[in-house]
């Protein structure tokens, strides 16, 4: 869990960790300098916590995804499973469980994550909607284009996670989600996207609701978008002897797409086989790809 002022709705999302039905679990927390009671709500929570062990560690203060980073590559983290946490959400009570279960039935002897939907409530807890329920395959095709892989809903294995901490050193990512799901279906591992919600993921209040609506306009920019792509294939290329081949020929392809003339480019993106998950987005892809975006 990367916490910074998290004091309003800490303690709920704590309660729903202990209130897992999976009986072990540890708490790792990296504070990223906060001034109001976090620190002082997650030090109560370690005296009562009975689940495990609670670890609090000071964060790089960096911004939230080199938190999540310094947690990743921490040397002294060990365990069979690894799960990410905000600090105002709510857990489903079987979240850890269904999780672990699927994982341990389908995809125990590779790097395997699991991810779900997740409902979005407001301040007060009331239910506001849902994420969408995408249909695709969670692969490195979608992966290189979109992320769906909610890092809040995300559980993965230790395989997934010595790859991730080891992909990661060196790599600046602007989401520790996206980069986890590209890393892993890159590297032939696993990822399975499941349509039943587990987390209950907060939304910000009406009065900072433009503010939040502006923010997920704007990732959604093509220069926005471009700047993220651009991280993540640096990323990619740094870790390029991680990736099986069938995923080198596929950036090969993509690199066409994003740097060749405007036919070159198109017949790339078709080659690569490269999609986002709704037509919608496809046609986006596509529009992106023509005027040089990606």
């Amino acid at each position: 869990m990367a916490t910074l002022n998290g004091a309003a709705f800490l303690e709920e999302q704590l309660a729903s960790i202990a209130g897992q039905t999976y009986p072990d679990i540890d708490l790792w927390v990296s504070d990223d300098g906060s001034t109001d009671a976090t620190i002082a709500i997650l030090q109560q929570w370690a005296k009562r916590w009975t689940k495990g062990r609670v670890v609090l560690l000071q964060g790089p203060g960096a911004g939230r995804a080199e938190n999540f980073r310094a947690l990743i590559s921490h040397p002294e983290l060990r365990a069979e499973y690894f799960a990410f946490a905000n600090q105002d959400d709510i857990w489903e009570p079987e979240k850890l469980a269904t999780s672990i279960q699927w994982i341990e039935h389908n995809a125990f002897a590779v790097a395997s994550v699991f991810c779900s939907r997740k409902l979005k409530i407001a301040q007060n807890g009331a239910v506001a909607g849902s994420s969408p329920l995408y249909q695709r395959p969670a692969e490195f095709r979608n992966a290189l284009v979109q992320n769906i892989a909610s890092g809040n809903t995300m559980l993965f294995n230790r395989t997934a996670q010595q790859l991730l901490a080891e992909s990661c050193r060196n790599v600046e990512f602007s989401s520790h989600d996206w980069w986890l799901y590209l890393i892993v279906t890159g590297a032939g591992g696993v990822v399975h996207f499941d349509p039943q919600p587990l987390v209950r993921e907060r939304q910000p209040n009406q009065r900072d609701g433009w503010q939040g609506q502006l923010a997920a306009a704007r990732a959604m920019l093509p220069a926005r978008f471009a700047d993220q792509a651009d991280r993540n294939i640096q990323g990619l290329v740094r870790n390029t002897e991680l990736l099986t081949g069938d995923a080198r020929k596929i950036c090969d392809l993509y690199w066409k797409v994003r740097s060749d003339n405007f036919i070159r480019r198109i017949l790339a993106l078709h080659q690569s086989g490269v999609y986002r998950q709704t037509v919608l987005g496809q046609v986006g892809l596509y529009l992106a790809a023509m005027f040089g975006r990606l």
